[in-house]
Parts: structure tokens; sequence; C-alpha cells
């Protein structure tokens, strides 16, 4: 993890220690499927609805292979089409390896345009990215469809390690949980927003393995549920993120220290017989770490520490000196 906040690694590690005296985190990938969608317009609603026809039917197969054809990698699972006026939107959902692959998904929606022009002569391609994708910006569409990967931890805490580690106890987590996670959100009119702070400990792993930090927008929605089990005395833990967007190979992974993170990690490059497991594996460390942040921070509240813990670990003891070169007024 990479970050300036003081308490989020602690805070982290804590909930890492809970979840492995508990037996360990359980995960699953439910989907695998990087977006882009380009926008075309029509000189009516009749041509445009013509279109959406063709790509949900007879058309799709002929899209698709165009699509599949530039690349070694990616492959079309789906295609969603939606109408606004005259205008016309194809989300392609595709895999895409190991790779996060927005520029491989990006060139296979190129060349799908061209080919869906020769059908359709009077269209114009507006955009290859109509926004309906939807990168680095919060969308519904993300949260119900998922874009990237689709994971799910979960983990089940004795009640003696929530009192023991967590400091607090099964019947206050849960009930924080609902308060504040599922409620609290609700009332605030939060998409994809139910959990307590799935951003932070998502975005330091980004930075850490050389994700695109920008994408933690959609990445970190996360909905988190805490229920009490065996008759109350046990605390199960899950957290759902339908849209996590990662790889192991280009961007910023290249860079060494992100190589060593993802070496260590045991997910660094493409997976030598299995293209995208690597990538799925990563997605599946980051959900369960979300998971064990979220453990965490909701103990402290409950608990009412947090306050208390901030102020231990983010501030400094000692004045950091001035770098060179730095002008300091006298």
């Amino acid at each position: 993890m990479a970050t300036t906040e003081g308490c989020l690694i602690a805070s982290a590690a804590r909930g890492c220690k809970a979840i492995n005296a508990g037996g360990g985190a359980t995960t699953v990938l439910t989907a695998d499927g990087m977006t882009r969608g380009p926008c075309v317009e029509f000189p009516s609603i009749v041509g445009a609805a013509a279109c959406k026809r063709f790509l949900e039917g007879e058309g799709a197969e002929i899209i698709k292979e165009a699509f599949n054809s530039t690349s070694r990698f990616a492959r079309v699972r789906k295609l969603k089409v939606a109408l606004a006026g005259r205008l016309v939107y194809i989300r392609f959902s595709t895999t895409t390896g190991d790779a996060m692959g927005m520029n491989m998904i990006s060139k296979g929606c190129e060349k799908a345009m061209s080919v869906l022009s020769t059908h359709f002569p009077e269209m114009q391609i507006i955009s290859l990215s109509g926004n309906y994708c939807t990168d680095k910006k919060p969308a519904a569409i993300n949260w119900i469809e998922g874009r990237g990967k689709s994971v799910v931890a979960e983990a089940v805490i004795p009640g003696a390690i929530v009192q023991k580690v967590l400091k607090t106890t099964v019947a206050a987590l849960v009930e924080l949980n609902i308060s504040k996670n599922l409620i609290g959100s609700a009332m605030a009119g939060s998409v994809g927003g139910f959990n307590a702070h799935a951003a932070n400990i998502l975005t330091a792993i980004y930075i850490a393995t050389g994700q695109d930090p920008a994408q933690n927008v959609e990445s970190s929605n996360c909905i988190t549920l805490m229920k009490a089990i065996n008759d109350g005395q046990d605390l199960h833990i899950s957290c759902t993120m339908p849209s996590v967007e990662v790889g192991t190979i280009g961007g910023g992974t290249i860079l060494p220290p992100q190589q060593a993170m993802l070496d260590m990690l045991g997910v660094r490059g493409p997976h030598p017989t299995e293209p995208g497991k690597n990538a799925q594996r990563l997605a599946r460390i980051i959900c369960a770490s979300v998971m064990a942040g979220e453990l965490s921070l909701c103990a402290a509240l409950a608990a009412g520490h947090l306050v208390k813990a901030h102020m231990a670990h983010n501030r400094a003891t000692t004045a950091a000196a001035p770098a060179p070169g730095t002008c300091i007024k006298s």
C-alpha cells in the first residue's frame, strides 16, 4: 500500500489480523469484462432504431468478429445498446487478458465502428468513448452492470477475536454497519458507496501496484454487509465490488517499485498458461484487503476510538527538515 494517511496501513493490518485469526478470507470472481461505450449518430430515430436492432440481432456476431480480430486477448462478451434520440450508445464488455485493457478495447471498438459504418453509411461516429463505459466518473451502470473485475470477499470473525483484536462487539458492528453503511449511504443518495472507506484501501494498493489511481472512482464501488451468526456469537462480513479495474501488465506496472509489489503478491506480468488469471487474482486480493479495512474502521467507530487513533498516528512528533533548495521565509 502507498499512502500518506498515518492510520491506514495500521488499520488495514489490524483488520487482516482479525480475519486471519478467524481462518482467513474467501474470495470469488463473478464477472470479468472491461467496457468502452462509443457514441454514433443517425439522421433520424428510425435509422438509430434500425442500428439497435442490427446490433442486438444478426449484426452482433459481425461486430464481435471485427472487434476480436484486433487482439489475441480481447474478446467481446456482451453488447449493450441504448438510444437517446438520434444517438446510439454501444457498450462493449470484453475480456482483456492480464491487461487493464483500455487501449486494447479502444482499438477493437475503432475497428468495430468502421465495420458498422459499412452497414450504415449514414451513421456518424461522434466519439469512440461516449461516456456509456463509464470511465473515471460516478455511474450507476458500473454499479449495476459491472466493469472490469466483479469480485466478492467474505470472512467469519469469532466473537472472541472481535473483542480481543477489534475492541468491540459483534452486535455493535452489525448495528453500526446498518446505520452507517446502508441507511446512511441511502440517505445520502449514494451510488455504489455502501461502505466505510473502500476507496482508501483500493487507491493505496493501486498506487503501489501501478494501477491507474483515477479509476478509483468506479473501482471503489462496494457494499459491505455484516451479520451476526452462530446464535449471535460470531460475525460474518462480506464486501461486494462489481467494478474493480486492474491489470498486471502495461501502464504503471512496468515501473520497478510497482513490479516489486506485484512480485510480492505473485501476480506480476501475464499468467503463463491462463491469460487473465493474474489480474483476476489481484482484484480478489484488493477486495479482501478492502474488507480488512472496512472491518477495522467500523470497529474503531463502534468502539469510539477513531479520533484517538488518528491523533496518535496522523500527527508528526518532530518537525520534518526542509528539503534542499526549499525557500523558507525568515
